[in-house]
């Protein structure tokens, strides 16, 4: 029998298509896809936005723009593949779905950045400014700061004025910045500005898709030459409300109170940020996902608890429903009084699209449901994939649902005794430590890409302070709204402000512990994208091939400890060189371009401030600047006029001179120069010993909001 059946193993007919000598292992290899393809149909639709997002990541990636005819052809190709995905047999057909996916998330991405173009100023403007105030808040110097649109910049040609231009008032404003009054000032604008470092965050790709075309600032006074009128009423209302509850509620906790109400952060002041971000509890502070889901929980419960004590509703209408309808109602009010930002934008999709869910009877919370509003989210803004809020917020939602998804499975068919007197509280603490616990995980490898910090006490302080705010501070928020109407909004705020209380002093106490966060470097750039699809295979595919996932988790981590940051950096208009040294980075100034300094203090991990940069070991003042050696070679910073007038003594073969001044000619003496001029053409430079240089602009690429239109 067993030679027979060796006989028939070798006359088995091959596999249709296979050239005689060709080895069988493909064919095992595409059987075993096929398979597994097969094994997880009905569980692949949350992979629908993980395919978009990476079409939308490589578009954002390219190094210049795609041609209209690649357009052209991505999308006969996410057509085709469309299309195909119909036809194809078995496991070919999410294959099939997925290219064409990837092809739209590019395409959408593409017609995004040409659907918002708009004028961006050209080169930095001194003169008179006239606009009309569409929106105020606050810098990070905490300078008030006015974003103007009607924009009219004398002697400028129309089709080249900014739609936005956005001004810091050094001083005390002169007039009450009411959203919808025509104001006109004098001061200084300029182009929004590229990355601090090489592959840093772009602020000018931000600006481009707000539709911002110049940031600048004035110290002369700000004058009204025209009312509002009728003009931004919704606006004029939220900053109505936000003045109208700080005159209530003086302070920081007034001031906390109008921004998680109507999204005016103006009322805080930055050692409040400060301290919220030192405990992790900033989140608090936005209006973001859990702002919006404890609303509608609130407005939920409320609705059909109400309904359930009337037996009329309850036992002739779909109390649930209604419930549902009235909450999703609520939620779109919040989103039109706090403004509308981005992430409020998201989080009103994402409470929606689950609110949707409980109306058409499907489970409101469940891994589709979030798939879906990322789906929304990507089509409707596809460089939100690119913002440190979207990554939070989708992280914790989709380690959420994991992590409650996996519990309720174990449960599954356990006898779950009702929880009374003390075991309820604990229940309920317990509940809000894992929640914190979870979505502290799930979101501080994001938090310290982009903060470059961990929070040690982060968790403690949410679980402390998150339980207060769904039990507390949102439900008397809703109770103000209710109840302003008629005048009695007084003890809603009194409640929100004792909340509030709690959370600042919860914040204050943790925020100021020393070793309350631990620095941490900024990780290259493909590893948060690794990190990211690892975590969601892990999370999100049914079979055992989901270890995968962990392994590439694990390796972007690893990658991430072993980076090593640029020995040494030059600031893109020349105001300032870092050096590396065993000390951490020495700076070249003690004070003068604070905002890169501290961006590349922190990016090393380093949470030292400019001030003890400069003083570290490895530069030596000289006239007019520093001089340092790197790479064998001796170097000068040399900074303003009085430095630029030291060149010729600095200035002799094998000398570098870096200065923030142009220089109309070469100088005498041999020395190679690095002066504004051609910083203008590089932007910030990260240089190593091995005589590698990389610069700003040559990673940013050619796109549209690299160069001024």
């Amino acid at each position: 029998m067993s030679s027979h059946a060796g006989l028939e193993d070798e006359l088995a007919p091959l596999p249709q298509g296979h050239k005689p000598g060709a080895p069988l292992q493909r064919w095992a290899f595409w059987a075993a896809l096929n398979d597994a393809l097969l094994s997880a149909r009905g569980a692949l639709f949350p992979f629908v936005p993980v395919a978009l997002g990476l079409g939308i990541g490589l578009y954002f990636a390219a190094p210049s723009e795609p041609e209209p005819g690649f357009l052209i052809a991505l999308a006969a190709f996410s057509l085709a593949g469309l299309g195909l995905g119909w036809l194809a047999p078995g496991g070919l057909r999410p294959l099939c779905w997925a290219l064409a996916l990837v092809a739209l998330g590019g395409l959408v991405a593409a017609l995004r950045t040409q659907v918002v173009v708009a004028p961006v100023l050209g080169w930095p403007r001194y003169g008179p400014v006239e606009g009309r105030i569409v929106a105020v808040d606050r810098s990070a110097s905490d300078a008030l700061r006015l974003t103007l649109d009607r924009v009219v910049l004398p002697e400028m040609p129309p089709d080249r004025v900014p739609e936005r231009v956005r001004v810091s008032i050094h001083g005390e404003p002169d007039l009450d910045p009411v959203a919808g009054t025509v104001v006109v000032l004098t001061g200084f604008l300029a182009p929004p500005g590229g990355p601090v470092e090489p592959g840093g965050f772009s602020f000018r790709r931000l600006a481009w898709f707000d539709g911002l075309g110049a940031v600048g600032y004035t110290r002369n006074p700000v004058l009204a030459v025209e009312d509002p009128g009728r003009a931004l009423a919704l606006t004029r209302l939220r900053y109505r409300l936000a003045q109208g509850i700080r005159a209530r509620l003086p302070g920081e906790a007034g001031g906390f109170v109008a921004a998680i109400l109507t999204g005016d952060r103006s009322g805080v002041g930055q050692d409040t940020l400060e301290d919220l971000r030192r405990s992790n509890l900033s989140h608090l502070l936005a209006i973001s996902g859990l702002h919006m889901g404890l609303l509608t929980g609130v407005v939920l419960a409320a609705l059909r608890g109400g309904m359930a004590l009337i037996p009329v509703l309850a036992l002739r209408w779909p109390i649930r429903k209604l419930a549902a309808l009235g909450a999703l109602m609520a939620a779109l009010a919040y989103l039109a009084l706090s403004g509308g930002n981005v992430a409020t934008q998201r989080a009103f999709i994402m409470a929606a699209v689950m609110l949707i869910a409980v109306l058409v009877e499907r489970r409101a919370i469940s891994m589709r449901s979030v798939a879906v509003a990322a789906v929304i989210v990507l089509i409707w803004r596809p460089e939100a994939l690119l913002s440190v809020g979207f990554h939070m917020s989708f992280a914790a939602t989709v380690a959420l649902v994991a992590v409650f998804r996996w519990l309720r499975d174990r449960r599954q068919g356990e006898p779950r005794p009702r929880a009374r007197g003390w075991r309820r509280v604990l229940v309920a603490v317990s509940g809000a430590a894992l929640c914190s616990l979870v979505a502290g995980v799930a979101t501080a490898p994001y938090a310290a890409a982009q903060f470059h910090r961990v929070v040690d006490y982060g968790l403690l302080a949410n679980i402390v302070s998150v339980p207060l705010m769904g039990a507390l501070v949102m439900p008397a928020a809703v109770l103000a709204a209710l109840l302003w109407p008629v005048g009695l909004e007084g003890i809603a705020l009194w409640l929100m402000q004792q909340g509030t209380r709690w959370i600042l002093f919860v914040a204050e106490t943790v925020g100021g512990r020393d070793g309350a966060v631990t620095m941490v470097p900024a990780p290259p750039l493909w590893v948060i994208p690794a990190l990211t699809l690892g975590a969601l295979w892990l999370i999100l595919w049914p079979g055992r091939a989901r270890v995968a996932g962990a392994v590439a988790v694990l390796g972007a981590l690893a990658f991430w400890t072993a980076s090593d940051r640029p020995p040494l950096m030059i600031e893109g208009g020349g105001a300032l060189v870092g050096l590396m040294t065993p000390d951490g980075r020495a700076l070249s100034r003690a004070r003068g371009a604070g905002f890169v300094a501290r961006n590349w203090l922190e990016a090393d991990g380093d949470a030292a401030s400019q001030e003890v940069g400069a003083a570290r070991a490895g530069m030596q003042p000289v006239p007019g600047g520093v001089r340092f050696s790197f790479a064998g070679r001796e170097w000068v910073h040399l900074t303003g006029r009085r430095g630029i007038a030291h060149l010729d003594a600095h200035c002799r073969d094998g000398v570098t001179v870096v200065t923030d001044q142009r220089l109309d000619a070469a100088p005498a003496g041999g020395c190679r120069v690095i002066d504004r001029r051609a910083l203008g053409r590089t932007g910030a430079m990260a240089l190593w010993p091995d005589g590698r240089v990389v610069t700003a602009e040559a990673q940013a690429g050619q796109r549209p909001w690299s160069a001024a239109r």
